[in-house]
């Protein structure tokens, strides 16, 4: 399984791409491929398609809990061009779900067993120059036992749901074969404001029968200023690999330092044989350096960051996880709307153009591989078998090897709600602990659980998914666990994972009233309820390393039974198709981005009101608003210290109602208003 790194197009800039002095070339294949089902055995019975794609986008989506789970088929042709002749060809494909099985020309190429990470395949051999050549591609979402995730709170969409690639290359080059990895990895060995040293090791492949002597260069770019270089010969023998290795040395960096300051750097590694260029790779390079206290939290630079975090799914209305860079560009734009400055990215590897956002953002990432439990499910998340182990381990070598380089990622995730009896996970988890520390000894551990035991003990960091106030408890129940946990082991890093509660922008209610979480009735006031509640307990404890809301958008899951339609879950800041914020995510938005003014009225959405006595709520980043009904001032109030207005005991008049505040800041005046009819 071992595979190459190309990243969307759309990030030429930093990352390898079509260049024709470096005799590397980079060709997009998501057009016209022709798609059925493997049962769909009679002829005409293909559909066109493009990718990204998945079959389930519908019937999923729909709350259909049965929703396809099977073998599609995916074929295309390829014109092999006879000028490649003497060169290497690759398909890169950058996320198949699940299990994929590549033909060339009706011959097998290979499989890929896991859902969420690139993989490549060498089929310079398999093809005829000079004509055309059939790719196929049959893929199965079935349900197995010996793959990662055996289950999950979400959808398992089917298909080619990411970008697929050719890549043609000289017989020697950058190798691509080293588990999607780019080739290049930059290793931060020692990095401080004063000073800096990466270690570049590079991963060459001589495919020609001749050993080849080669020159290797790597230079470092502030924009097009060459910061630092450094060079050297290599003798590499015919059909081989070798990794080298080239350190660079910088006085004062220029750190990466979060939201204020994304500064990225360019390392470019260019071989060359007899004077000529035949390969090249570039990758970002963010220096900075950051630690977690048990006591204090997350240090970025020296510098104390309280991490403002969220989840994120990579799925949507419509078009499930067949996502095209527009809607990551979307969900970026809202996440950094509400001030988000770090993310989890649950519960899986996800698309590394995200990834790319994230770095140039600022934004620090909890990425992880997706060994889940069942939540409040059936089943288990794992299964003691020789292949299931396999797997993870794969899976988390794709996960480090392809991401390693993104600044952006602080920590990873090795497991989700994981559960001791039965088949204990316990050993295996700490099998992978310790497999993440030998593919990467410079980022910590870390892991998602929702009990007791000692699965908490085994990660550098632990965090907890707690719902205190949605599935039982109050508010007040998560501040004394926390005390209790700290006070009890002083020593570990605890962080909060998860927290949320649903929400539907057509449930509307008076009264702040608790529903049952599996019931049909989601009112969003309960919702903003809980995360002003939450989130007073999270931020006033210093010693939470970071706290990830569960989810920034709603999310599909066929078997859920809730909220306002089946198939969803309902606990995102904004909406499944990213149209409409709910009220919880501007109080999140008043108290985390503090660089763009706002006022808003929450409860907007009630416009059918049975009480004449209100309570009227806003959030703003204002010190302070005057509130009028119906044109008349009922008074000015004071902003607390959770960005939050309240106004109690205010009487409405039957029929129609103006409900309108208006910031009381000298500089500029901000102001929200709605109508509601008291019936």
């Amino acid at each position: 399984m071992k595979q190459m790194y190309i990243v969307t197009i759309c990030l030429l800039f930093f990352y390898t791409t079509v260049d024709l002095h470096a005799q590397r070339n980079t060709i997009l294949l998501n057009d016209n491929w022709q798609f059925r089902f493997s049962h769909q055995v009679k002829s005409n019975q293909t559909e066109r398609v493009n990718l990204p794609h998945t079959w389930n986008a519908q019937d999923a989506l729909s709350g259909k809990t049965d929703y396809k789970r099977g073998i599609g088929n995916y074929e295309k042709p390829l014109f092999v061009s006879p000028d490649w002749k003497g060169k290497r060809l690759f398909l890169r494909f950058e996320g198949v779900n699940t299990v994929a099985n590549l033909f060339i020309n009706g011959t097998h190429v290979g499989e890929h067993r896991g859902g969420y990470g690139a993989f490549t395949f060498e089929i310079t051999d398999r093809v005829t120059y000079g004509k055309e050549n059939s790719i196929l591609v049959r893929v199965n979402n079935g349900e197995q036992l010996d793959i990662m995730p055996l289950v999950g709170d979400f959808n398992f969409y089917g298909g080619i749901y990411r970008n697929v690639y050719l890549l043609v290359t000289e017989e020697v080059c950058i190798s691509p074969l080293n588990y999607a990895a780019p080739g290049v990895k930059l290793i931060q060995d020692s990095v401080s404001k004063q000073f800096a040293r990466v270690r570049t090791e590079i991963d060459l492949s001589n495919g020609a029968s001749n050993s080849k002597k080669l020159e290797v260069k790597l230079r470092l770019f502030d924009g097009s200023k060459i910061v630092t270089e450094s060079n050297r010969s290599v003798q590499l023998a015919a059909k081989t690999i070798s990794k080298e290795e080239i350190t660079l040395e910088l006085q004062t960096p220029h750190l990466w330092n979060g939201r204020q300051d994304p500064f990225l750097y360019r390392a470019e590694v260019t071989i060359s044989h007899n004077g000529e260029v035949i390969d090249q790779i570039t990758q970002p390079l963010g220096l900075r350096f950051y630690h977690i206290d048990s006591n204090k939290g997350f240090f970025l630079n020296g510098t104390h960051l309280p991490l403002q975090g969220v989840c994120r799914h990579q799925d949507r209305s419509e078009v499930g996880n067949a996502l095209r860079p527009q809607h990551h560009d979307e969900d970026l734009a809202i996440m950094l709307e509400m001030g988000v400055n770090a993310v989890r990215l649950a519960h899986y590897p996800q698309a590394t153009y995200f990834y790319d956002l994230m770095d140039r953002n600022g934004i620090i990432v909890w990425a992880e591989i997706p060994f889940i439990g069942p939540g409040g499910y059936g089943d288990k998340g794992f299964v003691d078998q020789p292949s299931f182990r396999t797997n993870g381990q794969e899976q988390l070598k794709e996960l480090i090897r392809q991401h390693y380089n993104h600044p952006s990622i602080c920590m990873w995730g090795i497991f989700n709600e994981l559960k001791e009896p039965g088949d204990n996970p316990v050993a295996y988890v700490k099998e992978l602990n310790e497999l993440s520390k030998q593919e990467d000894n410079t980022r910590p551990t870390t892991a998602a659980s929702n009990q007791g035991g000692s699965l908490n003990f085994i990660t550098d960091l632990i965090a907890w998914n707690k719902y205190e106030g949605w599935y039982g408890g109050t508010p007040a129940h998560l501040g004394k666990w926390l005390d209790e946990m700290h006070k009890t082991r002083p020593d570990i890093r605890i962080g909060i994972s998860e927290y949320g509660a649903g929400a539907s922008i057509y449930h509307q209610q008076d009264s702040l009233t608790k529903t049952v979480p599996t019931a049909w009735w989601h009112p969003e006031n309960w919702q903003t309820y809980y995360h002003i509640e939450n989130w007073k307990e999270i931020s006033s404890r210093p010693f939470i390393w970071g706290s990830f809301v569960w989810n920034m958008f709603d999310f599909g899951a066929a078997h859920r039974t809730e909220g306002d339609r089946p198939g969803i879950n309902d606990k995102g800041l904004v909406t499944f198709d990213r149209k409409v914020r709910k009220d919880a995510f501007y109080f999140y938005k008043a108290n985390w981005n503090k660089k763009e003014p706002m006022i808003h009225l929450s409860g907007k959405r009630n416009i059918i009101r049975k009480k004449k006595e209100q309570t009227i709520q806003a959030f703003t980043t204002a010190a302070g608003a005057e509130l009028f009904v119906n044109g008349q001032s009922q008074g000015k109030a004071v902003t607390d210290a959770y960005a939050t207005l309240t106004w109690n005991n205010i009487n409405l008049k039957s029929g129609k109602n103006e409900i309108r505040v208006v910031t009381t800041d000298r500089k500029g005046s901000l102001s929200d208003s709605f109508h509601c009819r008291l019936e």
